[in-house]
């Protein structure tokens, strides 16, 4: 809120170097920033009485926006990429998933292993259990399980993330 859409019956008045000018009415307040030939914008509506600071609004804006694209440009994003196996993989087919695992975790990216299963297969799913935990031992060193394997529908999965 700045300037008149400030309702508010005293405010505690903040001043353009940041000194304390103490609790006033609005209107007092709008004076002094109209004065000053800048804005009366509220900062802390909450608090009793709300605080307003006498800044140009334009500025101030323009630094929030500056501060969120920082913080942003700070930020990691982790991705989750899957990597999907079958019962009857191979074990030249399997070091070749697992080469592709090493890659994405050293990029710090989270894997979700599923293993699916069609038609017949269903039926042997707790057999083919053993594949999920020979893959989770193969990434040991670089890789800590961080859901443990889980049978969603057709598949069973497990997530593993980097070692810390």
């Amino acid at each position: 809120m700045i300037n008149e859409q400030i309702r508010d019956r005293e405010v505690r008045l903040i001043g353009e170097n940041g000194e304390q000018l103490g609790i006033m009415s609005a209107r007092d307040a709008l004076k002094l920033a109209r004065e000053a030939e800048l804005d009366l914008v509220k900062i802390a509506p909450m608090a009793k009485p709300p605080v307003c600071k006498i800044i140009d609004y334009g500025k101030y804006r323009y630094e929030l926006a500056r501060k969120e694209k920082e913080a942003r440009k700070k930020q990691k994003t982790i991705e989750i990429k899957e990597i999907r196996l079958s019962p009857n993989i191979d074990v030249n087919d399997l070091n070749t998933k697992i080469g592709n695992a090493k890659k994405f975790i050293s990029k710090g990216n989270k894997v979700k292993i599923s293993l699916r299963f069609r038609g017949r297969e269903m039926a042997h799913m707790q057999a083919s259990r053993h594949i999920l935990e020979d893959f989770a031992k193969e990434l040991a060193d670089i890789a800590v399980i961080d859901k443990p394997i889980k049978q969603e529908g057709r598949s069973l999965t497990i997530f593993l993330t980097e070692k810390k």
